[in-house]
């Protein structure tokens, strides 16, 4: 036993991704963390960029479904002492610390924290607030369990004395007999997924963290804007109440600091999140609110984020490219002394100062790492190689260095992709199908209906008056249970939703909340686990659709709000039971794309045991990656790209197709069926997309005389050059870069990630080669973000010279027999004028059109720009909205090849999913025919984009259009089209549309 069990340290968001991947894919998962509940540094957050979706609307469903799932065993308060055992069949020593509280006895009533005498600091807020001796973690935490903190608890420093919390609790839940645990585990593989720390300011002077209360870290800014935060999300400084009116960021505070906090590598997110908190600070002030971000490069490399950074500057966010020099007490206020691009000394007054603090490793990653041999590395991370610390042990998220969220999600599905290929042979050995109550018979009842309005921490609450809303649905036809609640998403609230429904046989439910995109499958899930049938249930999307888009007229957002609400109850009143059929699973994964994501994809499938078709429009495997010669994983990249394509040309379980391309699709999740330009038809249960992307040839505007002189080359040019003729390299003696050739423009403004470190390795090997050569960098941000921020450091220490430029002063370039370019210089404030012997460009990364092709025939959306738009950027990275199909690599989004293998593992995990089922609950949402309407015009089948609808013969009917249900998505089109009202869409018809209108207009009842 234990082979087919997977032990998770760390219930961050990684650490959460992974156990759900496991579980799904048929593993059994003991997911370990050190503090009471589980949710890590995420939870914590008040909204994640660049949706600004609240923190915890992202992270509650994720953190539910973990509670609920009978094949994760949740160790809190635990921690790993030592690994034993070799891949497979590890041993792992656990000691769990007692909570003092029983969990199966507590019901989270708080009696016992409001009776304990004993305030501590808060660490969950940072400190800024307090808490008792006996508390929970946070409101919406899992478990929804109080814990004794055995530091400050008096009865436990002092027994006999004290015990109030004992005697008020109605339960009986407190115990303070409860001892340290030690505990054994057999287990087939390790994830490590401890999160991270962020640095401590305080010893850096010249910030006067620690002694000045105006100057504060971003992570307490962050609780400070929380709606379960010390202040609700009123932006006031807590020493003296006032509401700030000037909030400056300053950047890069224990990141790239090679001398004062010797921490020389970037820590990635820090840009984002002070761009997210000036933007999201305006919308909590109730005052006009001046921002300001002192920064060295902005560095917005994510996807979406560049964007992103346009729209903070669109409202009014001030960005100051400067270096700090001292912040010093003034009065009540703060002076910030700094030197601006252009050299010169400024002093200015700020209310509050946010200092941008970076990434450091987890305090605990020492200790894990000597108890499973895991080596560190020299900043104080897991060494990994492709995300395996070391045979059978695999890292994901921050653990092996700083990451974004969207990248820590991918990671954390990529680990479980390799614990699942070494395990393959155990899955399902340890696992139970989930079971659900007997589904409550509602026909002959009468519509009892229970509605629950959400206050998304002051998402809605901020906008509308959700206590108003509230009592007006209260008054509504049928409804007979109504809430509002902090975070209707949250363990306690699910568990709320389901005792109602009992209690009060309600046999309807509406929650007026968020998106139903992301929450919707939550909720259906509580009706099933109260013993409803899931679509039973309406969300009235108060968020989106109101508070968002109205936050100036709150009055006017509250009516709009309650008609939402009416329009869903209105709606809900008429729904039906359905029953959704069920579909076998083929399991065969298609691969679209011959690259480095798409053979590591299908190579991971394979090795997981799923049969594979490969199929690349090409004659050979590879793609790019044999045309740039940097080092992946200790191998050159061209070589990893030949070995990868060896092993995929081998492995049985691959069916290899070159020069073979997708012409047409059909089927959905489960049962796909492809044609391909050989003449086959392949049947498969998944797909991924791997299509890839190319360099952008400049022209036009941004050229750079580009193609009118053969000494201007883009960069994988000089990488072929290197390649072929070193020689010339060593008789050059001038070079220039030029970045964002074709990156961050109107026509493409997106940040091409990969740009800037790419050139910093080609100035290091054109200084290996010849060490006298002059080299010139014109940039305009720097992004050698992470570790990367290394090479960067080296390339100036080589004798780089780095120039920036602006869009509004582009850099001259003449081609004639003498290459000369002119480039103004902000610092010394001069044109200069350069005579290099190359001239290379950095140009941008551009999607493939025949992806986007592909992207269309499986019904998969796409960026304005041609990249994979992905179902939600957080929670939901490799996945498209279509289901069953998923996207790796370069047609996503330009990334590093580290990060491609990694995405194309994640894309393997979630596919396995559902490969890894025997069949799937179709969409219940169908369409259906009544054969006595139908004229057999046709329109239907013409219209229908799955191909679901047929013309057939029948008795008595004649022939009549007949739905395959296996097929059908629900999208409608027919029921629009069809002329004689003979297609109706199940819970979506007529009357149920009319009624949703009739209640936005007034009318609540028939």
């Amino acid at each position: 036993m234990g082979k087919g069990s997977v032990l998770i340290v760390g219930g961050g968001i990684a650490g959460v991704q992974a156990a759900l991947d496991l579980s799904a894919a048929g593993f059994f998962v003991y997911l370990v963390e050190a503090r009471p509940a589980i949710g890590g540094v995420m939870a914590q957050l008040d909204k994640t960029f660049p949706t600004n979706d609240c923190s915890m609307c992202i992270l509650s469903p994720k953190l539910v479904e973990v509670s609920r799932n009978q094949n994760i065993k949740l160790l809190t308060l635990t921690e790993v002492l030592e690994v034993s055992g070799f891949p497979g069949e590890f041993s792992v020593k656990l000691r769990r610390n007692p909570r003092y509280v029983d969990e199966s006895k507590c019901i989270a009533c708080g009696e016992c924290a409001a009776k304990c005498p004993k305030k501590v600091p808060n660490e969950f807020d940072k400190g800024l607030s307090f808490r008792k001796a006996i508390y929970l973690l946070y409101p919406q935490a899992v478990p929804l369990k109080y814990s004794v903190d055995p530091k400050h608890c008096i009865a436990i420093r002092k027994p006999g004395r004290c015990g109030f919390c004992q005697k008020a609790c109605p339960s009986g839940a407190i115990d303070f007999s409860q001892k340290i645990e030690e505990l054994e585990l057999k287990v087939g593989a390790i994830l490590l997924a401890p999160g991270f720390d962020t640095f401590d300011p305080s010893g850096l002077d010249q910030y006067c963290y620690g002694r000045l209360p105006q100057v504060m870290t971003a992570h307490e800014f962050e609780r400070l804007l929380s709606a379960s935060g010390p202040t609700r999300g009123d932006l006031k400084r807590l020493f003296d109440g006032k509401t700030p009116r000037k909030i400056a960021w300053v950047q890069c505070v224990g990141s790239r600091d090679i001398n004062r906090a010797q921490v020389p590598y970037c820590s990635s997110i820090c840009c984002m999140y002070a761009l997210k908190q000036a933007v999201i600070a305006k919308e909590h002030a109730k005052e006009e609110l001046s921002t300001t971000i002192f920064y060295m490069d902005m560095r917005t490399m994510g996807k979406g984020f560049e964007e992103y950074l346009e729209r903070a500057k669109e409202q009014g966010v001030r960005l100051v490219r400067s270096r700090i020099h001292s912040i010093l007490p003034h009065l009540d206020s703060v002076l910030i002394h700094y030197l601006d691009e252009k050299g010169s000394c400024h002093d200015e007054l700020f209310d509050l100062v946010i200092l941008s603090v970076g990434i450091r490793p987890h305090q605990s990653l020492y200790n894990i790492a000597k108890a499973s041999q895991a080596e560190l590395d020299s900043f104080g991370f897991l060494k990994e190689s492709l995300l395996e610390s070391r045979p059978g042990i695999f890292v994901c998220g921050e653990a092996s260095g700083p990451k974004d969220i969207p990248d820590t999600v991918a990671e954390a599905s990529a680990s479980a992709a390799r614990a699942q290929a070494l395990l393959a042979d155990a899955r399902f050995q340890e696992t139970q199908e989930k079971a659900y109550p007997p589904e409550r018979f509602v026909f002959p009842e009468p519509p009892r209906i229970g509605v629950f309005v959400c206050h998304c921490g002051l998402n809605i609450a901020s906008v509308v008056n959700v206590n108003e809303v509230a009592r007006f649905a209260a008054h509504l036809p049928d409804v007979c249970h109504v809430e509002d609640n902090l975070f209707t998403c949250a363990e306690d609230t699910v568990q709320k939703i389901i005792k109602a429904i009992k209690e009060k046989a309600l046999n309807r439910i509406v929650v007026a909340a968020c998106t139903p995109r992301t929450h919707e499958p939550l909720f259906q899930e509580t009706l099933r686990a109260a013993g409803l049938n899931s679509e039973l249930f309406e969300m009235a999307n108060i968020r989106d659709q109101d508070s968002w888009v109205h936050p100036e007229t709150p009055d006017k957002a509250t009516q709009k709000a309650k008609e939402l609400v009416a329009m869903a109850v209105n709606r809900v009143r008429l729904k039906r039971p359905v029953s959704a059929q069920r579909v076998e699973v083929i399991k065969r994964g298609l691969v679209v794309g011959g690259g480095l994501a798409g053979m590591q994809a299908a190579l991971s499938l394979a090795e997981q045991g799923f049969p594979v078709i490969l199929v690349e429009e090409k004659e050979i495997l590879g793609g790019y990656a044999l045309r740039v010669p940097r080092t992946v994983y200790g191998k050159r990249l061209p070589d990893l790209a030949l070995a990868l394509a060896e092993k995929v040309s081998h492995h049985p379980l691959i069916d290899l197709r070159l020069k073979t391309s997708v012409i047409d699709v059909s089927g959905s999740v489960g049962q796909f069926k492809t044609k391909l330009s050989d003449g086959t038809a392949v049947e498969h249960g998944i797909a991924i997309l791997a299509t890839g992307a190319h360099p952008y040839i400049p022209h036009g505007p941004y050229s750079f005389g580009y193609g009118q002189s053969e000494n201007i080359k883009i960069s994988l040019e000089l990488n072929e050059l290197i390649k072929t003729h070193p020689e010339k390299i060593k008789s050059l003696r001038e070079v220039i870069f030029v970045q964002c050739v074709g990156s961050r423009i109107p026509e493409r403004p997106y940040c091409s990630r990969v740009c800037c470190t790419q050139t910093v390795e080609q100035i290091i090997t054109l200084k290996e080669i010849n060490p006298k050569l002059k080299i010139f960098v014109l940039y305009r941000d720097m992004r050698t973000y992470g570790k990367n921020e290394i090479l960067y450091q080296k390339a100036r220490e080589l004798g780089a010279v780095f120039i920036r430029y602006d869009l509004d002063s582009l850099p001259e370039v003449s081609p004639g027999k003498t290459l000369r370019l002119s480039v103004f210089e902000p610092v010394i404030k001069k044109t200069l004028e350069l005579c290099p012997d190359l001239l290379v460009l950095a140009t941008a990364v551009i999607p493939n059109e025949s992806g986007i092709a592909v992207a269309k025939l499986f019904k998969c959306a796409t960026t304005p720009q041609g990249f994979m738009l992905e179902a939600h950027q957080k929670l939901r990275p490799v996945d498209f909205a279509t289901e069953g199909v998923f996207m790796a690599g370069l047609c996503h989004y330009p990334k590093s090849a580290e990060e491609s293998l990694r995405q194309a593992l994640a894309a393997a995990a979630r596919s396995a999913t559902i490969l890894a089922k025997k069949e799937l609950p179709l969409e219940p949402l169908v369409a259906e025919t009544d054969p006595r309407k139908c004229s057999a015009c046709g329109q239907c089948v013409a219209v229908c984009p799955y191909q679901a609808i047929h013309l057939e013969e029948t008795k008595p009917f004649g022939r009549v259009s007949v739905v395959n249900t296996s097929l059908c998505k629900g999208c409608g089109n027919c029921t629009a089209s069809c002329r004689s009202g003979a297609i109706r869409l199940k819970n979506i018809d007529e009357e149920i549309v009319i009624a949703s209108i009739e209640a936005a207009f007034g009318r609540l009842w028939y």
